[in-house]
């Protein structure tokens, strides 16, 4: 059986209401999780970071567990397409710019060798 205390799980409408009344008071990170009666202040700042951040709705975001590592999300077909074609025009500008450098490499060269 687990030691201490579980973790408390707050609502975004509390984290919300503690971030504000914060902002709202000047209260620091001490004093607001005093006054809210919450065991750690750090959740407190972090609870600021994400509003600071991402705005209230940051708040709503579940962020328990580990990460994914898995695929990334997909990309809407029309997003995706476009990042195709500009991948294609920029390899292709890449070897137009490189054949470009070869031949005014090679223009110097001749001249050098011709004087």
């Amino acid at each position: 059986m687990p030691k201490g205390k579980p973790n408390r799980r707050y609502t975004p409408e509390f984290k919300i209401r503690v971030v504000e009344t914060m902002h709202r008071e000047k209260l620091s990170y001490h004093e607001a999780a005093r006054q809210f009666n919450i065991p750690d202040h750090h959740s407190v700042a972090a609870w600021e970071r994400i509003y600071l951040e991402e705005g209230a709705e940051g708040l709503r975001i579940e962020r328990r567990g580990r990460k994914s590592t898995g695929r990334t999300p997909k990309l809407e077909k029309k997003v995706e397409e476009d990042l195709i074609a500009e991948v294609q025009r920029l390899c292709a500008e890449n070897a137009y710019l490189k054949k470009l450098n070869a031949l005014v490499a090679e223009r110097v060269r001749q001249e050098k060798k011709h004087k």
